[in-house]
């Protein structure tokens, strides 16, 4: 359960993340909202989830996941363009994440 809860916290980091940008600078009231009720609803699941964690693997957990939702958003949604470099950036959070998912 501690691990879907910060998977799903890194979710709502990373929809909070898009909803900064569709705000345009907090120009925009609905997106402003939705950006500010993600980022809390991620540090609560966040916060559940560390409950049996190490702090720093959880929130390193917690970034690399948010990382990796924010970009496929950026790809998928907002259609950012993807290079070779960030492909191997990619690649190494990937790493990164499965081996801390193992300690």
């Amino acid at each position: 359960m501690t691990l879907v809860q910060l998977i799903l916290a890194s979710v709502c980091y990373a929809a909070g993340g898009l909803f900064m940008k569709l705000s345009a600078g907090l120009t925009r009231p609905g997106a402003a909202l939705a950006f500010s009720i993600f980022f809390l609803g991620g540090a609560c699941l966040q916060a559940l989830g560390m409950q049996r964690r190490d702090l720093g693997m959880a929130t390193i957990f917690v970034l690399g996941v948010e990382a990796l939702m924010t970009l496929a958003f950026s790809l998928l949604i907002l259609g950012e363009a993807m290079s070779g470099l960030r492909a191997v950036a990619i690649t190494l959070v990937l790493i990164g994440i499965g081996l801390l998912s193992q300690t």
